[in-house]
């Protein structure tokens, strides 16, 4: 099954070192001493990027909320400062920062040209407790502790804040909003899923029936038929390349085989989700060799991350999606007779067997019915044609929108909106931030990089 992403990944780390100047020492620096001030709020480090300040910071956190007094644990994050009387955009990724964080700006950020905090989820390493109860990661405490950074930065920004995230950080915005919903003024989600009810998941099932044109479809089926069918001579290539990297499978998947499967299984949600009809003339045909077919799965899906190495980064993701979130639920019918593991395609499949929790579906339609009722100010974005967007939410009238970008597919956002659409999402995510179109200066795009928070080479 498919993966959500990461904010601030590897590109970011890689620019890094030419956008970033050691920030000199001042006398007076109140901005500086203000954060300095905030009980449980440390400065790891802080430098200044061109027209910014930038800071990572941790910030101490309660393991469980409803009993504060049970232990701590540090959250990582990051603020980019660009003046005390801009907006500020509280940007979550619903994963771990980059290892060495970057700046970086979502799409609100620049359209707002405002301050942006980014929060690094927690149980994503090194913001777990330790020792780690995993029962402490809900929805529930990660919105909690949103709110506690928010009433702490609150302190020094009194400007209107917007939230955003994209894939699992859209999620995670609206989890925020749903339980603290006076926090923040408005928030913009991008490509959210809305798994609302796990066991009712034929709105996937319908997406592959009809997104792109029949041609295409019957070529990425014929992918995932020819490869199970050559499974004697792939899986034995694929575990000498795992031997030959150190790859493991018995940690969490449990077998080459079962590993090869899962990748199998996810390449035609893997090829929408990252790519375009397009790029259909480059779906290898039945008559395919072994190794153009093999390399072409790697390619859109990869065959290291249904590994244990490449899986215990998201075993919070897939906590999460055993538990609450839920979980793309597909029938494969034209796989009938080819597959060797039928339960395979579920969240707890990628966990290790310590950390397998059953599903409870109650926090999935609460949100769901909160957010089509009583919500406000919300704004989402989906792609056409990106799997994800098949279970979107539905948002209220309360001066909220939801936005299709035309044939995009999971890095959709405002500016692939059409025209007229972008022109109206500005508009309004500029009303909900108190910022004038006829005041806004924008900064120019090489300050810096444009943090999308969507990895391209990551899927959820």
């Amino acid at each position: 099954m498919r993966r959500l992403f990461t904010v601030l990944g590897s590109v970011l780390a890689l620019l890094l070192p030419a956008l970033v100047v050691a920030a000199p020492a001042t006398a007076a620096d109140d901005l500086l001493d203000r954060l300095t001030a905030i009980p449980g709020l440390t400065v790891v480090s802080r430098s200044e990027p061109t027209g910014y300040r930038f800071f990572v910071l941790t910030y101490r956190q309660p393991i469980d909320h409803k009993h504060p007094g049970q232990g701590t644990y540090e959250q990582r994050l990051t603020l980019l400062h660009r003046s005390l009387d801009a907006p500020v955009v509280l940007a979550t990724s619903g994963y771990g920062l980059a290892a060495t964080p970057g700046p970086g700006r979502t799409e609100p950020t620049r359209l707002l040209d405002a301050n942006q905090v980014s929060v690094e989820h927690r149980f994503f390493t090194p913001s777990r407790p330790s020792p780690a109860d995993w029962s402490d990661l809900t929805i529930w405490q990660e919105a909690s502790d949103e709110h506690r950074i928010v009433r702490a930065l609150k302190s020094i920004y009194s400007t209107k804040w917007i939230q955003t995230g994209a894939s699992k950080g859209g999620m995670t915005s609206v989890y925020h909003r749903r339980f603290y919903p006076n926090d923040i003024d408005g928030v913009v989600a991008y490509v959210a899923p809305n798994d609302s009810l796990n066991d009712l998941d034929g709105a996937y099932d319908r997406f592959f029936d009809t997104v792109g044109d029949a041609a295409c479809r019957g070529a990425l089926d014929g992918v995932q038929k020819e490869a199970l069918k050559r499974r004697d001579r792939l899986v034995p290539r694929l575990a000498a390349q795992a031997a030959a990297n150190g790859w493991t499978f018995t940690g969490t998947i449990g077998t080459a085989d079962r590993s090869f499967e899962m990748t199998v299984l996810d390449t035609v949600w893997a090829f929408w989700q990252y790519s375009s009809a397009a790029d259909c003339s480059q779906v290898p045909s039945s008559s395919a060799t072994d190794d153009e077919l093999y390399d072409w799965i790697d390619g859109v899906t990869g065959w290291s991350f249904y590994t244990d190495q490449g899986l215990e980064f998201y075993w919070p993701y897939y906590y999460q999606a055993a538990t609450q979130l839920g979980w793309p639920s597909l029938r494969f019918e034209h796989l009938r007779g080819l597959r060797h593991h039928p339960g395979l395609y579920t969240a707890n499949s990628s966990l290790p067997p310590e950390l397998r929790r059953p599903h409870n579906p109650l926090p999935m339609i609460d949100v769901d019915l909160w957010v089509r009722t009583l919500s406000q100010r919300m704004m989402f974005v989906y792609g056409q044609n990106d799997p994800w967007g098949a279970e979107r939410f539905t948002p209220s009238r309360r001066d909220s929108a939801l936005y299709v970008a035309p044939g995009a597919n999971h890095g959709a956002n405002i500016s692939r909106l059409t025209a007229a659409d972008a022109a109206e999402a500005t508009a309004t995510l500029r009303r909900w931030a108190g910022v004038p179109a006829t005041t806004l200066t924008q900064r120019p795009a090489a300050d810096l990089p444009f943090d999308d928070m969507l990895d391209p080479r990551r899927r959820p």
